[in-house]
Order: structure tokens, then C-alpha cells, then sequence
């Protein structure tokens, strides 16, 4: 059979902007709906949200017919959690929080084989399409895309140190995190983190990595593309419903109690 492409991997690194929507309802139903939506991928988000390795292999299935690129974002700097992940057909993970290039350096051993990093080896899973794939574990690192996420001023301030570490793939900038370290908690559009974050995206492409970034605030969202974003989320599944939602009520409270 053969092995699986990442066309987001090849994007990204062609500098073609991807446009996101993040998604943390566990539900397979809602993954494959947004999946025919018209985004470029999808961010199963397991760090802020109850989905776990088990929820997120049925989300996984329920996107892979549509056009749509699949990412996973685990809870944290876990290597066996990623295996998890990787292993269910995760083809591009996003870890949080990322400090240093020595996190950095441990992501990229998380995603990798042995004898250059520290996977665990199976031969009968989802991603190698059940063991299908001839030869899955020499080509899987060409296809895995590894993001690492910064989202501190400490991480900001070694931003080049860890873009150089060899296998970070791209570096996503998290502003809500960003806004807490700088003592702007809440404040993601205050103009001292929209100065952190812009800057640290253009440090990011003049290091030679794809950026990317994540708000539904469009006036933040523009600034951010303008600096250089290239994978950017627009908007989260939880957020568009309750917006809509809202909007719905008011309107037709308005409508008839008026």
C-alpha cells in the first residue's frame, strides 16, 4: 500500500497559507461535519478539552474522507502519550508548552525511530494502515510533522535556539499563554502581546520555520498573517456554536418578547 502523504507537512513548509479551525468536542460526528467545511485542517486539541487517544483514533476516521489535514495536540511533552497519538494516524502533532531547546530536542526524539530517537515500535496500528504500508517505520518520520508550541516570554527569549533544533518541523505561537506570562492574563489582544507574538512570528519565518497561530478575533488574526503566520486557526468548534447560539436566542427573544 502505499505510504501515506502529508500534504499539510509539504504546505507549510512551501509556505502556502493553511486556514485552521481547533476542535475539542470529542465527538466523531462533529470532527466529520467540520471536516467538509472548507478548512485546510483540523486541530484535535486533547490538552484543554476530555479527549484522550481513545476519542481522538474514531475523530481521525470520521475526517480522513474529506480534504482536510488532521493534527493532534497532546496534553504535553508525554513521549508515550505522542506514541499514542502517532501510532492511531496522527501524521502532525503540536506539542505545548514548549520551554527550551532541550524540549525541543526530546519532542523530535518522541516522533522519531531508533536509532535517532525514542518511539516505540509496533507493527500493527492504524497509522502503518494496519500493516499495509511496506516499509512504515523507514519512511514515517518523512511524513510525521512535529510543531512545537511557545507561549512564554522565557520560551520567546530562546525562540532561535529552538527553531534550530534539527527535526522541529514548524513553531506555533499560543497567545493566551503569551498573555498570562506577560501579565496580561485574559488580554490576548492587548498591544504588549500582540507586539510578543507578532515579533516572535516573524523571528520564527526569519529562522527559516513555518509559523503558525490560532484566535477567532480577526483584527488579531490579520495582524498576526501579516507578520508572517502561515498555518493560522480562525476559529474553535466550541466558540462557532456558542456564538451562534447566542446570537440565535437574542434574535428571536428580541423577536418575540419585543
Amino acid at each position: 500500500m502505499e505510504f501515506p502523504k502529508n500534504r499539510f507537512k509539504e504546505a507549510i513548509l512551501a509556505g502556502t497559507p493553511q486556514v485552521g479551525i481547533w476542535c475539542s468536542i470529542p465527538d466523531p460526528a462533529m470532527a466529520e461535519m467540520l471536516a467538509n467545511t472548507g478548512y485546510d485542517w483540523m486541530m484535535f486539541d486533547t490538552e484543554h478539552s476530555p479527549m484522550d487517544p481513545l476519542n481522538v483514533q474514531p475523530m481521525l476516521q470520521a475526517a480522513a474522507p474529506y480534504d482536510v489535514s488532521c493534527a493532534v495536540r497532546p496534553t504535553g511533552l508525554d513521549p508515550l502519550q505522542i506514541k499514542k497519538f502517532l501510532d492511531a494516524g496522527a501524521q502532525t502533532v503540536m506539542i505545548p508548552y514548549i520551554q527550551t531547546p532541550e524540549e525541543a530536542a526530546l519532542a523530535v526524539a518522541a516522533v522519531t525511530y531508533p536509532p535517532d530517537g525514542m518511539r516505540g515500535v509496533a507493527g500493527v496500528m492504524r497509522a502503518s494502515r494496519w500493516g499495509a504500508v511496506a516499509d512504515y517505520g523507514k519512511k514515517a518520520r518523512d511524513e510525521i510533522c512535529l510543531i512545537v508550541q511557545i507561549e512564554t516570554k522565557e520560551a520567546v527569549d530562546r525562540l532561535e535556539e529552538i527553531a534550530a533544533v534539527p527535526g522541529v518541523d514548524a513553531i506555533f505561537v499560543g497567545p493566551a499563554d503569551m498573555a498570562a506570562s506577560l501579565g496580561y492574563i485574559g488580554q490576548n489582544g492587548h498591544p504588549e502581546v500582540r507586539r510578543a507574538c507578532a515579533d516572535a512570528i516573524r523571528r520564527i519565518r526569519a529562522a527559516g520555520k513555518p509559523a503558525g497561530f490560532l484566535s477567532p478575533d480577526d483584527s488579531l488574526l490579520e495582524e498576526m498573517v501579516d507578520a508572517g503566520s502561515v498555518f493560522t486557526a480562525v476559529d474553535l468548534d466550541v466558540t462557532i456554536l456558542r456564538r451562534g447560539a447566542l446570537a440565535r436566542a437574542k434574535a428571536w427573544q428580541d423577536r418575540l418578547k419585543s
